[in-house]
């Protein structure tokens, strides 16, 4: 049986994919862009994860004879499932690293290959980049609010299938979590695993304080105690207190308790008071029950005495906005020698791609060493000498300008597959989860608010402007 997912494509694309072969065209190169219009959950930057998971894809597509047999009972014709039984992609890939943020409208990746690959890789390649960067944004905005405290993800169970979940993981580790529950996203991606126990295991026993004893013996280097399941000041933490006692005379700390219902800040506090009178206060308070970036912050303005946040649902689905709406553009089509720029028109001003290959890159500021704007050139274009003044523009407001002076550009986009064999990056998660951090240190906080962030501009050269203004034009008075 196949197990390339090949198939994991659109029909349409399979549909335009033939009518190239059948024309001699499966040859003719092109330019793809992979972008985003807007960001999500109302942030201000995205945290773009997938890289990994769209080349080992890319790089491992193939069609298996079983796949054949089935496009061939859906009616396609011998010589295009002969083009896709030697298909291999063959193009190359340029692309952001893995934990970078990102903004609205500018290439996260771009493919540059035959027509016919180009078109197979697309419905994939967005699945991946809209699913793992939503996660990892959302991930990122609830670490925002949690500051020091660490949080986890506790959602496995909660995801949209076991690969969302096990690859949601994954985003959020990359995003600032401090681990997963989910024990095979820690074997494949070297992510801490943490647990605690469940209610029915605590139910199971006779009493609580039996239960609590039992999963101590047997867990004496992470006993962490769920003290919610019948009353948790009446019972879970005086329980809990007298395990801790017990475990102290034989040279052994509970680590946590953990609080998975009712009034998380009254909880809190009142358990926090139970434990230090007893001498426990090295026992730290670990919280449950949907918690969100918008909970946890109430939480801490009530004055919660949480330490560990865990954070399900809300953060591996999604929750309040279930896609990314990423898109994949044609931009550039490439005859012999010739580049030719293409472009996509809409009556929404925003929703006009920027024509051809580009570079983009990160303007910061010497001085502050904060990013000031990124910034979108033609492919072959030289930026200003470093240390020279350049001037931004907003793209859609162009009289709306700004000069920054002694500043470093950081080019963004590297190369990861050349001519079809992976080049770039391993896919270590904890790289990816050091660049995230460093590059939110660029931002100013007032792109990281939780509400209402300042927007941080995505400009465009002089010379890719007036292309693009040139090409609407162009095709405004029917010249294409």
């Amino acid at each position: 049986m196949g197990n390339s997912f090949a198939l994991r494509t659109d029909l349409y694309e399979l549909n335009m994919m033939q009518t190239y072969v059948n024309r001699g065209l499966q040859d003719k190169k092109v330019v793809f862009d992979l972008f985003f219009r807007k960001l999500p959950f109302g942030n201000g930057y995205a945290v773009f994860v997938g890289l990994d998971s769209i080349l080992d894809f890319v790089t491992g597509i193939r069609f298996a004879e079983d796949d054949l047999e089935y496009l061939e009972s859906l009616g396609f014709n011998a010589k295009f499932l002969e083009v896709l039984r030697e298909l291999r992609f063959s193009g190359n890939i340029y692309a952001m690293r893995e934990g970078e943020i990102i903004f609205p409208n500018e290439p996260v990746l771009t493919v540059e290959a035959p027509m016919i690959e180009a078109l197979l890789i697309e419905t994939s390649i967005l699945n991946i980049f809209n699913h793992e960067t939503l996660i990892a944004t959302k991930a990122s905005r609830i670490k925002q609010v949690t500051g020091e405290n660490q949080v986890i993800e506790f959602g496995a169970r909660r995801g949209h299938g076991l690969d969302a979940s096990l690859y949601g993981a994954r985003a959020t580790y990359i995003a600032g979590f401090a681990g997963t529950s989910l024990v095979e996203a820690g074997k494949r991606f070297k992510i801490p695993v943490l647990g605690t126990m469940s209610h029915a295991f605590i139910q199971s026993f006779n009493c609580e304080i039996e239960a609590f004893r039992a999963y101590s013996e047997e867990n004496k280097d992470n006993i962490i105690l769920l003290v919610d399941t019948y009353n948790t000041l009446r019972s879970g933490i005086p329980n809990a207190i007298k395990v801790a006692k017990e475990l102290e005379a034989k040279g052994i700390k509970v680590k946590a308790v953990r609080l998975d219902s009712g009034d998380l800040t009254y909880l809190s506090r009142e358990a926090r008071k139970m434990l230090d009178n007893e001498g426990l206060n090295y026992i730290k308070i670990v919280a449950s029950s949907d918690l969100d970036e918008n909970v946890i912050t109430d939480l801490k303005l009530q004055g919660a005495k949480i330490d560990i946040y865990a954070v399900g649902t809300r953060v591996i689905t999604g929750y309040d906005q279930p896609a990314l709406g990423g898109v994949y553009k044609l931009v550039e089509v490439l005859d012999e020698e010739e580049r030719i720029p293409k472009i996509k028109l809409s009556d929404n001003i925003e929703k006009i791609i920027n024509p051809g290959r580009k570079k983009v890159f990160r303007i910061v500021n010497r001085e502050t060493g904060k990013a000031e704007a990124d910034y979108i050139t033609r492919y072959d274009e030289v930026l200003p000498r470093e240390g020279k003044d350049l001037l931004l523009f907003d793209p859609i407001s162009p009289w709306k300008k700004k000069m920054v002076k002694e500043y470093v550009a950081i080019e963004l986009q590297k190369e990861v597959v050349k001519d079809g064999q992976r080049c770039g990056p391993s896919g270590d998660v904890a790289e990816a989860r050091k660049l995230c951090a460093a590059s939110l240190d660029l931002l100013w906080d007032e792109h990281k608010r939780r509400i209402n962030p300042q927007t941080y501009f995505v400009d465009l050269s002089e010379k890719l402007w007036y292309l693009k203004k040139e090409m609407i034009e162009r095709v405004t008075n029917g010249a294409e």
